[in-house]
């Protein structure tokens, strides 16, 4: 019976058309990148990596040794707006600590 409950257009304006779901797409990702100097102290960078990126202390001590011989190395990677953030995060405590410590971000 042509427009009885049980077909799935039943009671829409004909003119409408159905259209498929628009696609979702995964959020960018982006590295945080430490950058290694000859002033910043271990110390402190394994207190970034354990307040800020949320790092073991084992992990953090192995990624400032990374970023210390290798002179960068990759913290983790966030969606723009987190790696952001979190960077913006380190420069502050690196200033305030007296320190020239960067960080920085590139798409993943």
């Amino acid at each position: 019976m042509p427009g009885g409950k049980n077909e799935p257009d039943a009671g829409l304006d004909p003119g409408l058309s159905l259209k498929s779901r628009p696609e979702v797409r995964k959020p960018r990702q982006y590295r945080v990148i430490m950058f290694n100097d000859d002033y910043t102290t271990r110390d402190f960078v394994v207190d970034v990596l354990v307040g800020v990126f949320h790092k073991p202390v084992a992990e953090a001590t192995v990624i400032m040794m990374d970023v210390h011989r290798k002179g960068s190395g990759v913290v983790g990677v966030y969606t723009y707006d987190i790696a952001v953030t979190r960077v913006n995060r380190v420069h502050d405590m690196a200033r305030e600590a007296g320190f020239p410590f960067r960080c920085d971000i590139e798409e993943a």
